[in-house]
C-alpha cells in the first residue's frame, strides 16, 4: 500500500513537471490536447461556436438547471475513453452503452446536444464533431449566467465509435470513493490532485440523488451509523429529505447556499463539514488538498483555476486529425 501511495506522488510530480515544460515551451496544446486549437472551425463552419453558444443559452433560459446536467455530462464522458462523446451514444441491439451505467442513469441534456448538432449539420454538414459540441455547450451552460465564457475551449475533437458500460463502471468517479481512490481517478487520466480539488467545485450548481449519500446518514459503517465528519445538524436536515436508505427518487441540492449559482461556495461548504457526497468531505484529510480547498473561497481564484482545469480535462485522451469520425447524429455511430 505505502509503495502504491509512493508510486502515485511520483506520478503526479512527473505530471506537473510535464505541464510546466508544456506551458513554459509554449506547446500548452500539443502537450496536452494533440491536435486541439483554438477557433478550429474558423474556416471550415466560422459560425459553429456562436451556434452552439446561442442554442444553449436558448435551454438554460428555460431549464436554469441544464448548467449542472451539461457540466456532469462532459465530465462522465472525458472520464471514459477521453473526451470522445462515447456518452452520448445510444445502446444497440449488440451493445449496452456508457448511457446505461448507474453514474449515467441521472444524466440529462441529450436533447440539447442532438439540438446543436441539427443546427450545425444545417449549416455545416459532417463538420462539427458532437465531442467538442459537448465540451463547448457545457461551457456555455456555465456561462450564461455571467454572459461571457467562463473558460476557453480549445476543439479539433473527432466522435468514438465505441461506448461500452462496463468502462463507465470502472472509470468514473464515485461519490463514496475515499481520496486515495479519487487521487488514482484523477492520475489515471492525468490529472493532478489540484485539478481534483478544482474540478469538484463543480458541485457548487445541481442535485445529488440520496443513493449517492444517504448511507452517510443511516450505514456509514455497516453498523446503522452516521458519517461522524458530517456536521450533525446538517446531516438531520438531509434526514429530512431522505428518509431512509430505500429513498431513491429525492434529489438534495449539492450547494444548499447556491444551488443555481457557479461560484465558489462550494468550498465554503466544505470546510463546514457540509459536503453531500463522501468524496467531497475527504478533501479535507489531505492536508495539501485541505488547503486548495481554503484557497479557492475567493471567487477569481477559484474562476481562474477552473477554467485551467477545465482546459486540461477537456484534453484528455482526445481522438484529433483523422481518428474517430464526425457523427452525422450524436447518439449513433455513422453508417459505413
Amino acid at each position: 500500500m505505502h509503495y502504491r501511495l509512493e508510486t502515485l506522488e511520483v506520478y503526479e510530480m512527473k505530471v506537473n513537471i510535464l505541464l510546466l515544460i508544456c506551458v513554459v515551451s509554449g506547446i500548452l496544446v500539443a502537450c496536452e490536447g494533440g491536435q486541439l486549437r483554438k477557433r478550429f472551425y474558423e474556416k471550415t463552419c466560422p459560425s459553429a461556436e456562436d451556434i452552439v453558444r446561442d442554442v444553449t443559452w436558448n435551454h438554460v433560459y428555460s431549464n436554469p438547471r441544464l448548467p449542472a446536467k451539461l457540466l456532469r455530462m462532459h465530465f462522465h464522458d472525458c472520464f471514459v475513453r477521453g473526451c470522445d462523446g462515447s456518452i452520448l451514444l445510444n445502446s444497440t441491439a449488440n451493445n449496452t452503452a456508457e448511457k446505461a451505467a448507474v453514474p449515467n442513469l441521472s444524466l440529462s441534456g441529450f436533447d440539447v446536444i442532438d439540438d446543436i448538432k441539427e443546427k450545425l449539420e444545417e449549416k455545416c454538414p459532417g463538420v462539427v464533431s458532437c465531442a467538442d459540441i459537448l465540451a463547448l455547450a457545457a461551457r456555455d451552460s456555465v456561462s450564461f449566467q455571467y454572459n461571457k465564457s467562463m473558460w476557453e475551449v480549445l476543439t479539433g475533437r473527432r466522435d468514438g465509435t465505441i461506448s461500452l458500460v462496463r468502462e463507465a463502471l470502472i472509470n468514473i468517479p464515485a461519490p463514496f470513493f475515499n481520496f486515495t481512490q479519487l487521487k488514482q481517478s484523477f492520475a489515471r487520466k492525468n490529472l493532478t490532485v489540484h485539478d481534483l480539488v478544482v474540478l469538484s467545485g463543480g458541485h457548487t450548481i445541481g442535485v445529488g440523488g440520496c443513493p449517492s449519500f444517504s448511507n452517510r446518514l443511516y450505514n456509514f459503517t455497516g453498523k446503522g451509523d452516521q458519517d461522524p465528519s458530517l456536521d450533525a445538524t446538517y446531516a438531520e436536515f438531509l434526514k429530512t429529505k431522505c428518509r431512509s436508505l430505500n429513498d431513491t427518487t429525492t434529489f438534495v441540492e449539492m450547494d444548499p447556499s447556491s444551488a443555481r449559482n457557479f461560484d465558489s461556495s462550494y468550498y465554503t461548504v466544505v470546510k463546514q463539514h457540509k459536503g453531500l457526497f463522501q468524496s467531497d468531505a475527504v478533501l479535507l484529510t489531505n492536508k495539501g488538498a485541505s488547503n486548495i480547498v481554503a484557497e479557492l473561497e475567493d471567487l477569481n481564484k477559484f474562476f481562474t483555476e477552473f477554467a485551467q482545469s477545465m482546459k486540461r480535462m477537456g484534453a484528455v485522451e482526445v481522438l484529433t486529425g483523422t481518428s474517430g469520425q464526425i457523427r452525422k447524429k450524436c447518439w449513433a455511430v455513422n453508417s459505413s
